[in-house]
């Protein structure tokens, strides 16, 4: 607990620069795909939310009138989630009354399980006519991978009714705001379903503090309306407050058994040539997570101590220069570059699973 209270202060530190942003995330795109969204959502027939760290705020804003039949919530990502909290969040929701499903856009799988969900809510909104034709609009904050699971369910959808011709794709970066415009694509037939691909929008205000540190954590609010390296301390902060880190020597990396010790592979003519610069090999990331371990492990200090931990921070981003093959030099632009390449290998599960928010204790809301 007194870790996590430390940890907290890097957020609420975070938290304010978020504040001072005075919501310049919400620009005018977003602004009109907001009005474009609100238009069309008395038009379909099911609209699938994605959330991320904060919950999707525009359906929250519904009428209370409105019946849940026409939800379907669905946790994308969940390869790089904790799968015991994704389990916890996916019954919270049902006691809710909400139907949820936790996916992976990258697995076949996970979306044939989505599809045949899509396919049933449509089923029952239509009264069980297998022949007609369902709208299913896609909402969600920016970066949460809905354009991609569109992808994936569009061309599943396509070869399984076996329809010929080009695929039309959705665009899908690693960077909020790429969707600018809302597209529909023709995902599964018998019943016919369209799906509507939505900018993502993020509210110019948060309900709470804890919010916005979590969603620019996540991506979902742009690196470059603040600094990285305040971005990535965060990111170490909650990674020195877990117990995650002190269990990586028994990770498997890409169905690599070895343990740090082999953090530099033996060289073979089967081996995968090595690039230094290229901080997503995998002797890299073994090497940045060994000296993340090793600097947890050695450290004197009282990681439930604000100060303390911070210091610990400091200490990580040296190691981390190391780890990433960065040259010796001191300065804020260094700061930056280690900054990067630690938020790209957590945002990529490459520095484990982890999941941001905690199912609420429904003890305490029946008290609220």
């Amino acid at each position: 607990m007194a870790r996590a209270a430390a940890a907290e202060a890097f957020s609420r530190r975070l938290g304010a620069a978020v504040r001072g942003l005075s919501g310049a995330w919400y620009n005018r795109h977003m602004a009109a795909a907001d009005r474009a969204i609100r238009a069309r959502l008395p038009l379909v027939d099911l609209v699938l939310e994605v959330p991320a760290s904060s919950a999707f705020e525009l359906l929250h804003r519904r009428s209370p009138e409105e019946p849940d039949v026409r939800r379907l919530v669905a946790l994308n990502k969940a390869d790089l989630a904790d799968p015991s909290e994704t389990e916890k969040w996916v019954a919270f929701m049902k006691q809710r009354g909400c139907s949820c499903i936790a996916v992976n856009s990258h697995s076949r799988e996970s979306i044939n399980e989505l599809l045949n969900a899509v396919r049933g809510r449509i089923r029952e909104i239509k009264l069980g006519v297998s022949d007609c034709t369902g709208t299913v609009l896609f909402v969600g904050i920016p970066n949460v991978g809905k354009s991609a699971m569109i992808n994936a369910m569009h061309q599943i959808g396509r070869i399984g009714a076996a329809e010929k011709g080009k695929l039309k794709h959705a665009i899908v970066s690693s960077h909020p705001g790429e969707t600018r415009d809302i597209s529909g694509y023709k995902v599964a037939t018998h019943p016919n379903i369209y799906v509507l691909d939505t900018p993502g929008i993020l509210s110019p205000i948060f309900a709470n503090d804890e919010s916005g540190p979590r969603l620019v954590l996540t991506g979902a609010i742009k690196d470059s309306l603040l600094e990285e390296y305040e971005i990535a301390q965060f990111l170490l902060a909650i990674l020195n407050s877990r117990k995650e880190c002190t269990e990586w020597e028994n990770l498997n990396l890409v169905g690599d058994k070895s343990s740090f010790a082999d953090a530099v592979p033996t060289r073979s003519c089967h081996t995968k040539r090595q690039y230094s610069s290229d901080h997503t090999q995998d002797f890299i990331v073994r090497a940045v997570r060994q000296a993340l371990c090793e600097t947890i492990a050695s450290f004197q200090g009282d990681l439930g101590n604000d100060n303390d931990l911070r210091r610990l921070v400091e200490i990580q981003f040296t190691y981390l220069q190391n780890a990433f093959r960065l040259p010796a030099e001191t300065s804020e632009d260094m700061n930056k570059r280690v900054a990067i390449k630690l938020l790209n290998l957590y945002r990529t599960g490459r520095l484990g699973h982890y999941t941001l928010d905690h199912v609420p204790d429904v003890r305490q809301e029946l008290a609220a």
